[in-house]
């Protein structure tokens, strides 16, 4: 497959997580390429592209959305900036898998979904990667075939020691928080497994 038939990748910001994990599995794959990178400062997204052998920078986020060549967005910025960011994605006519949480609050996901629902051709997706782990889908089988018997109570726990107050992480005012940053993933975990609205179950 040559370049010009892969799907084209476009990365908001020159966060860690697109360094050390998306971008070397994008590398690694015969579908697609990551195209360009964004930042605030163009000598940083320069900088950042040469070291990942990107080929492209921007100097805005916008400006990377608005290149037609682009065909997905990764959207790693900071919580707070998920939802209006990937509204601006969607609405430029891109793809988007978008880091979790995807959005602070139902209030903003809600709005996330009325711009989606406009743009039906897109895909939009949260970036919660153990879903497609196979002993993530062998364990979803084991419980709907009842080889376990029947789950009534989940425990999880994920934590790690970041006492930072400047990683944005520990910043409230901008969606930081341990429910947020990994506390989701208990909660999107038993939901996966489980396959039900956990709030209507708690609510009856």
């Amino acid at each position: 497959m040559t370049n010009s038939k892969k799907l084209k990748w476009g990365i908001l910001s020159t966060a860690n997580i697109a360094k050390g994990k998306l971008i070397p599995a994008i590398h690694a794959s015969n579908s697609s390429m990551v195209y360009g990178v964004a930042s605030r400062n163009l000598a940083q997204a320069e900088k950042f592209a040469q070291e990942t052998n990107i080929p492209n920078a921007f100097g805005s986020y916008q400006a990377l959305l608005d290149d037609p060549s682009i065909d997905i967005i990764y959207n790693p910025l900071p919580n707070h900036l998920h939802v209006p960011w990937t509204i601006k994605a969607i609405e430029a006519g891109k793809h988007v898998l978008c880091e979790k949480p995807i959005g602070l609050d139902v209030a903003e996901v809600e709005q996330l979904i009325a711009v989606a629902d406009k743009h039906p051709q897109l895909k939009i997706m949260e970036a919660f990667m153990y879903r497609f782990h196979p002993q993530w889908t062998l364990a979803k089988q084991l419980i709907e075939a009842g080889e376990i018997g029947t789950v009534h109570t989940i425990d999880a726990a994920f934590t790690f020691h970041n006492v930072d107050p400047e990683n944005v992480r520990n910043m409230p005012n901008i969606g930081g928080g341990g429910m947020m940053d990994i506390g989701c993933y208990c909660i999107s975990a038993t939901r996966f497994l489980l396959g039900k609205n956990l709030k209507k179950s708690w609510d009856h």
